[in-house]
C-alpha cells in the first residue's frame, strides 16, 4: 500500500546500527531533496545501541564517497521516544526495523495524531516497493553497491511523490 502525504518538515531515517544503511541515506535523502528545492529536516538513528557513537562503517563511507557522498562526520545514535514527537516521518529500511519502529511507538501514550507516521524506506519506490534495503554489514563491495542504488531510488521516489502533491 502506497503511503501518499505532502512534504513532510522532517524525516527520520533508520536502519539496526545506524552504521551503513541509514547514514548513507540521510545524505543521499538530504541531497536529493536540496536539490528538488525542498526544506526538509533529515536526520538518521538506528534501533540498536551497540554502535552509538561511532562513525559509519569505513566500508560505507568509502562506497558513499565515490558517488559523492560525505557521511564521515555523521555519528551513529539510537531512536528514542522523542523522535517520534520531532519527526513527521520515521522511514525503516527493513521490514525488522519497521516493526521495531511501530512497536516503540505503540508503548508511547501520545496520540496516533501527533506522533510520526511509520513506512519502509522502499515504500514509494516503483522499483524496490516494498522491499528491504539489504543489510550491507556483513557483505561484500557489491553489497554496499547495492544499498547505495537502492538508497538513491526510494529516496527519489518519496521526494517525486511529495513533488506531486
Amino acid at each position: 500500500m502506497l503511503m501518499k502525504t505532502c512534504t513532510p518538515s522532517s524525516v527520520l531515517l533508520v536502519c539496526l546500527g545506524n552504521i551503513c544503511r541509514s547514514p548513507t541515506a540521510e545524505e543521499v535523502f538530504r541531497q536529493q531533496a536540496a536539490i528538488a528545492g525542498l526544506s526538509i529536516k533529515v536526520d538518521s538513528a538506528g534501533t540498536g545501541d551497540w554502535h552509538i557513537g561511532h562513525k559509519p562503517d569505513e566500508r560505507a563511507q568509502r562506497h558513499a564517497k565515490a558517488h559523492g557522498y560525505k557521511i564521515n562526520k555523521l555519528i551513529a545514535r539510537q531512536v528514542n521516544n522523542d523522535d517520534f514527537r520531532n519527526f513527521d516521518l520515521i522511514l525503516a529500511m527493513d521490514a525488522q526495523n519497521l516493526a521495531d519502529l511501530q512497536a516503540l511507538k505503540n508503548s508511547l501514550a501520545d496520540t496516533e495524531n501527533s506522533m510520526a507516521k511509520l513506512a519502509l524506506f522502499s515504500e514509494e519506490d516503483p522499483t524496490y516497493g516494498g522491499d528491504d534495503i539489504p543489510d550491507p554489514y556483513k557483505g561484500d563491495a557489491d553489497a554496499f553497491e547495492e544499498v547505495i542504488e537502492r538508497i538513491e531510488s526510494s529516496a527519489q521516489a518519496w521526494i517525486e511523490s511529495w513533488k506531486a502533491c
